[in-house]
């Protein structure tokens, strides 16, 4: 593939209309997973925007989170933080609700995930709104472990959800505006 990732991952989204429901414009990363390249450009992209943070661990966020952070750990040598929704971690946990665009939902950590001098990269597919990445900030920091940068594969900005992560460092491939 030619081009910046930015460029040449762009054309990897589908616009799927009124889903989840009437109104929402949901930015599909379908494509881009089905094609290996595509997917492995986005994922070195990641991993090479964060790796001068030296995380020793990548919190993934429920259930998208989990392809692009994996492999990102992996590649840093860094522990996995499962950020889950409630009821799926099998053992004690912390738990944290937020709003989303069309609802509002919750997440957990498991209360041994992490802790003090940990430094931690948050992943997910796509920045909107802002509430799942603020409710995995305040989870990882109840560990006692460091934020030290939330990373995406796309940004919405005129959702400005990067205002509620409030200094946190936020690393977008692609910008919708």
């Amino acid at each position: 593939m030619e081009g910046s990732p930015t460029q040449a991952l762009e054309k990897f989204l589908r616009d799927v209309p009124d889903f989840p429901k009437p109104g929402i414009l949901f930015k599909d990363i379908t494509p881009m997973l089905s094609n290996p390249q595509a997917f492995s450009m986005a994922v070195d992209a990641m991993t090479d925007a964060v790796r001068a943070y030296n995380p020793t661990h990548v919190a993934c966020m429920e259930s998208r989170g989990f392809l692009f952070g994996t492999p990102m750990a992996e590649r840093l040598e860094a522990g996995i933080i499962p950020l889950r929704k409630p009821g799926k971690l099998p053992w004690k946990t912390y738990s944290e609700s937020y709003d989303l665009e069309y609802g509002t939902n919750t997440l957990e950590i498991h209360r041994d995930a992490g802790e003090p001098g940990d430094r931690v990269v948050i992943v997910d597919d796509l920045l909107a709104t802002g509430g799942t990445a603020q409710a995995s900030i305040a989870l990882v920091r109840r560990l006692g472990a460091e934020v030290v940068a939330c990373c995406f594969v796309v940004e919405l900005d005129f959702l400005e959800g990067r205002e509620k992560l409030h200094g946190t460092e936020v690393i977008s491939l692609i910008h919708v505006a």
